[in-house]
């Protein structure tokens, strides 16, 4: 008998680029395929967090670069793009603006679909164009959200702008699969990060999230990084088209 051999969760050799990477969930997606073994890119809009976090990273030994980059601003992004071709793309750049349906600017709603539905749209379809026209096989993980399949307090246009993502994903899997390029998203809850920290501080919302939460606690950061390996990683060479929840089971009912 030959027992079957457990597929690697290394990443050795590849590329990988992460946006939105200067802080929270981009960051700690940035260490994690680093310390699988990526090379990787770390983007974001603003430079001083941007080289600070790279800076950090290096200096724990880890193979990283940094370059500033707008998702929202395609035109920039693609010929920032041109002539890369990455292994693996984890797309955490976008915002929240946290606002009833009802009071909503539209200024908001704009820039929110710009970053989290447009800016990862295309940025999704420059990194498969590369590895499509040189032959290469590759994992794209969208951050989505837990609002991705679900609605939520203040949370109407941001809700609305990740079910796109889901929306876009699901389609992109299916063309681009025949080619070897994989495709998911990654949802995860509401996770400790500078940009949610204001969220945490209102008591009726902390304990709105605590008892949608099964497992009872708020994310980390940490908790995203290992499903990240996950989905970069051969250990799901199988699986495109879908999500996984990181959600501490907000979404079983």
């Amino acid at each position: 008998m030959t027992l079957p051999k457990s597929p690697t969760f290394r990443l050795d050799g590849k590329r990988a680029l992460v946006t939105g990477a200067s802080s929270g969930i981009g960051l700690g997606c940035a260490v994690a395929l680093a310390e699988a073994g990526a090379h990787v890119m770390m983007t974001a809009r603003g430079t001083e967090r941007l080289e600070a976090a790279a800076n950090e990273a290096a200096s724990a030994g880890l193979s990283v670069e940094a370059q500033v980059m707008d998702v929202a601003d395609v035109e920039a992004t693609e010929t920032a793009l041109e002539g890369q071709v990455y292994d693996i793309l984890v797309n955490s750049a976008g915002m929240s603006r946290p606002a009833t349906a009802i009071d909503t600017p539209v200024e908001d709603y704009d820039a929110i679909m710009g970053a989290n539905v447009r800016g990862a749209y295309f940025i999704s379809r420059n990194v498969a164009k590369g590895l499509i026209e040189a032959g290469r096989p590759g994992s794209i993980i969208n951050i989505s959200s837990q609002m991705g399949h679900v609605g939520g307090i203040e949370r109407a246009v941001y809700s609305a702008s990740k079910h796109a993502v889901e929306g876009f994903t699901k389609s992109m899997a299916i063309e681009w699969g025949p080619h070897g390029v994989r495709i998911n998203t990654l949802c995860p809850t509401f996770i400790r990060t500078p940009l949610t920290e204001a969220t945490f501080q209102r008591p009726e919302r902390l304990a709105w999230i605590k008892d949608k939460i099964k497992l009872e606690r708020v994310g980390e950061v940490e908790d995203i990084m290992g499903p990240t390996v996950f989905l970069a990683s051969d250990a799901s060479a199988l699986i495109t088209g879908t999500h996984l929840l990181v959600d501490g089971g907000w979404t079983a009912g």
